[in-house]
């Protein structure tokens, strides 16, 4: 199976197909919103047993702390849904929850 590089699972052959990292959600983030700051934290471990917690190892909950400037002048709710939106197929593909921490570009 064939990936390009913001798909999930793409940066690694040895992970399932559908895959969630830290790695692909930052390449995605910054190809889709060009954050002037970006940090992803994988909280997975966190979340062990809990639901949306897959047992598979791959991470299933994250956190993001992010600014851009396409957020400057939009809410607080449109800024988050630029995140997820830029994030969508990644749900399909096993992100359960995200925290969302905007920050100030």
């Amino acid at each position: 199976m064939n990936h390009s590089p913001d798909t999930p699972g793409a940066d690694s052959a040895s992970h399932a197909a559908n895959a969630v990292t830290a790695a692909a959600i930052e390449a995605r983030l910054r190809q889709r919103l060009q954050p002037t700051e970006l940090l992803v934290i994988d909280e997975s471990h966190q979340h062990a047993g809990h639901a949306g917690a897959n047992g598979t190892g791959f991470g299933t909950h994250f956190r993001v702390h992010i600014a851009s400037p396409l957020f400057l002048g939009a809410s607080r709710v449109s800024a988050h849904r630029l995140v997820y939106d830029a994030l969508r197929d990644f749900f399909d593909a096993g992100l359960h929850a995200l925290a969302i921490e905007l920050k100030q570009s």
